[in-house]
């Protein structure tokens, strides 16, 4: 443990954030680091619980919290740093863009304010590449076995240092021009600064992961040059296939899934040159439908562009303040959250899904709506509902985002040319070892658990590492 009774010495003390004002002027990161000695204090809050849940039972990748907490309290950065690559390859990401699913089972989420588990990871790792102690890691032993990783998110990243480091030849293929996947392309600047990924992947260039950037598996190059030359092929493809809604006025111009939105910034922000058209929210009324992270994330690019007004809408009715007593400890809370993104701006509405878009000129301009009314039976997993007879809700919009979340893989001329077999929800199908039904053919991430976490992109992308590695050594 840290310090016996610091829960009670300290309350939780999150990290300042620049004015909203400010910060809204630009595509920066905004949250500031705390200093040290507070830090510090905050570590010493992690209290001898007996059973740590928050690596136990929320942590995917299963991180030391309580151990580096602790080195934190009794200022052992660097030895804390080392734990905490023990199971994680990129504690910078998951520091910033995770929901800390740590702290929603760190045992003082009971009845007290959690430790900020998050924002000590983060400065753990900051602290690390300040003072210059993330190295290469190069391995003295090199097996000649070859492996191309296609797709760069965090699972192909993660499962590209795993096997580089057990002395394998590893090249990353990566259909854009930049690495890095999601991180590059989903999450907003604001979120995560993308010289956050550029560091890193120098780290892993210096361990001798080779990255092919604009290479289209399947068109540019073939399945047959990949099973000719490698002698694994791991698919981290993600889970790209946007969710779609099948209404009247859908075909309006004015309409693009989120994705596409907020891929579009990403680009500006590092100069790429647009092939598709610009997306942008200033002077518009904008209505966001959908209301999870991928939404939240729209609300923060619009109000940064300048959007006239932002409203969000969900199918899902308004989550309670507190959690209920259908949903316990420790269990993720299904409570009404806020995020840096809605406190910029936004208004919320709920219960409500998408009847038709009516617009002028072949453009949207008006977002019709019916009420929801969820059946109350079921109250934490909420499947069953009616519309309402009550008249349609109208609203103006100018620009419609579709954030309804993603299905499967998006199938591609490389899916197609292979013997891969997919799960009754389209994600590609693998056995314990995280092989597919085409031989020698791994998958990881998002292309077989759907669309989900980084901090689980990246458990994955270790584990099928593990797997590859073993069955390299076995031919």
């Amino acid at each position: 443990m840290a310090k016996s009774g610091g829960f009670k010495e300290y309350q939780r003390e999150n990290p300042k954030k620049i004015q909203i004002e400010e910060r809204i002027k630009n595509f920066n990161e905004f949250e500031i680091l705390l200093p040290k000695n507070i830090i510090i204090e905050q570590a010493s809050r992690c209290m001898d619980c007996g059973i740590p849940f928050c690596h136990t039972f929320g942590c995917p990748t299963n991180n030391f919290i309580c151990d580096w907490n602790h080195l934190v309290y009794k200022n052992h950065w660097k030895k804390a740093l080392e734990l905490l690559h023990l199971t994680n390859n990129f504690p910078e990401f998951t520091g910033r863009v995770c929901p800390a699913l740590c702290e929603k089972s760190c045992t003082l989420s009971i009845n007290f304010e959690p430790v900020i588990i998050k924002q000590i990871e983060l400065q753990i790792i900051e602290k690390g590449w300040e003072e210059g102690w993330v190295l290469p890691i190069i391995s003295n032993y090199k097996s000649g076995k070859k492996v191309a990783i296609i797709g760069s998110g965090p699972a192909g990243l993660a499962c590209a240092q795993q096997l580089v480091r057990e002395g394998h030849n590893v090249v990353v293929f990566e259909k854009n021009n930049r690495v890095g996947g999601l991180l590059r392309y989903g999450i907003p600047d604001f979120k995560l600064e993308k010289h956050i990924i550029d560091r890193r992947i120098e780290q892993l260039k210096a361990e001798g992961i080779i990255f092919e950037t604009d290479v289209n598996v399947g068109s540019d190059i073939s399945i047959n040059y990949l099973k000719r030359t490698f002698d694994a092929i791991v698919i981290a493809i993600g889970a790209y296939e946007p969710r779609d809604i099948n209404v009247i006025g859908r075909d309006l111009k004015g309409i693009h899934f989120a994705l596409d939105f907020l891929i579009n910034q990403n680009q500006i922000n590092a100069g790429d040159k647009l092939c598709n058209e610009i997306i942008n929210a200033k002077d518009k009324e904008v209505v966001i439908i959908g209301g999870g992270d991928t939404g939240a994330d729209c609300v923060g690019t619009a109000k940064r562009q300048g959007a006239k007004s932002i409203t969000q809408i969900e199918i899902l009715p308004e989550p309670p303040k507190e959690r209920q007593i259908y949903n316990p400890w420790p269990f993720y809370p299904k409570i009404y959250t806020t995020t840096s993104s809605h406190e910029e701006g936004c208004k919320r509405l709920w219960s409500l899904s998408v009847s038709r878009f009516e617009g002028e000129n072949g453009f949207v301009k008006k977002i019709y709506l019916k009420k929801i009314i969820w059946d109350e039976n079921n109250k934490l997993e909420k499947t069953s509902f009616r519309e309402s007879n009550e008249p349609e809700i109208e609203i103006k919009a100018d620009l419609v985002l579709l954030a309804t979340g993603f299905l499967h893989v998006k199938p591609d001329t490389m899916l197609t040319s292979l013997n891969i077999k997919f799960d009754e929800k389209g994600n590609i199908k693998v056995d314990n070892n995280y092989m597919t039904s085409e031989s020698k053919f791994f998958a990881t991430g998002d292309s077989i658990t759907g669309a989900s976490l980084v901090v689980k992109a990246i458990n994955t992308g270790r584990k099928v590492a593990e797997k590859v590695s073993l069955y390299l050594n076995s031919i």
